[in-house]
């Protein structure tokens, strides 16, 4: 079993930086996501780096804005968010697949079988 330790986000101005890391408890080969919940919304998809190449893909709102990366070593994986706005509010989720693969689609839930418990990112305008 993998546990994910979250830490970082906090509060922000719009325009602001913060960053997000995610540590894997034990040696892994997963892909990674992030993920985040606003109030009232669905859980969605932030963006993805695999394991192997480190191939990156974002969501189109954060395309741009935010960074991911991993360090394989430590077992990490980043996401560094900057020209943050109001809309980025939300608890966001760090995500590891159980294999180098994902289960379905990189952006869908199901494809992670391991979660972070979230931290919490305002951006006040």
């Amino acid at each position: 079993q993998v546990m994910l330790v979250q830490s970082g986000g906090g509060l922000v101005q719009a325009g602001g930086s913060l960053s997000l890391s995610c540590a894997a408890t034990r040696r892994t080969s997963s892909n990674w996501g992030w993920f985040r919940q606003a109030p009232g919304k669905e859980r969605e998809f932030v963006a993805t780096i695999t394991w192997s190449s480190g191939d990156t893909y974002y969501a189109e709102s954060v395309k741009g804005r935010f960074t991911i990366s991993r360090d394989n070593v430590e077992n990490t994986v980043y996401l560094q968010m900057n020209s943050l706005k109001p809309e980025d509010t939300a608890v966001y989720y760090c995500a590891a697949t159980l294999r180098s693969s994902y289960a379905g689609d990189y952006y869908s839930r199901k494809a992670y079988a391991y979660w972070g418990r979230g931290t919490q990112v305002t951006v006040s305008s």
